[in-house]
């Protein structure tokens, strides 16, 4: 509780009127920390493997807690996570972090310029493994409009 000593009551008894001001240092300094702690901590929780991956405007599914990630990056080189790993050692380090994954299921991210036949590839490997697998878009931005084809009905 504060107190504040009155101007115009200056007795000798030494008593100091009550202050019912709120004193918000403790909380500012609470809120500093807090945004501190979150400013570091965001950036941790995204990848950092730099992919352009495509976009898509379907509506975003679930996804687990932990999602295991397989990344193929521009270079083709392949990554569990933010590890890189050669294709031929792909499902045994799958496979050794397997615990935490039941469901067997691997989301499966591609830069845009990687070739289709390289991604067919890497779902070839994890097929084979008997893994699961989702395809990761950017979601909800799209990209521009490509003109349909014209279809034979609509000539003129």
């Amino acid at each position: 509780m504060g107190a504040s000593i009155a101007d115009n009551d200056l007795d000798d008894d030494g008593e100091f009127s009550e202050s019912h001001e709120i004193n918000v240092t403790p909380f500012i300094d609470v809120i500093l920390v807090l945004l501190i702690i979150f400013m570091v901590a965001a950036p941790l929780s995204t990848v950092d493997l730099p992919i352009d991956l495509p976009s898509s405007t379907a509506m975003p599914q679930k996804k687990p807690d932990k999602p295991t990630y397989v990344t193929i990056k521009a270079d083709l080189a392949v990554a569990i996570g933010e590890n890189p790993v050669k294709r031929v050692d792909l499902i045994s380090r799958l496979d050794a972090a397997a615990e935490s994954n039941t469901e067997r299921l691997v989301f499966v991210r591609a830069d845009r310029g990687v070739p289709y036949g390289d991604l067919i590839d890497v779902m070839e490997i994890l097929r084979k493994g008997n893994y699961r697998m989702k395809l990761t878009t950017l979601e909800g931005v799209r990209d521009p409009v490509v003109p349909q084809p014209a279809s034979e009905n609509s000539k003129p």
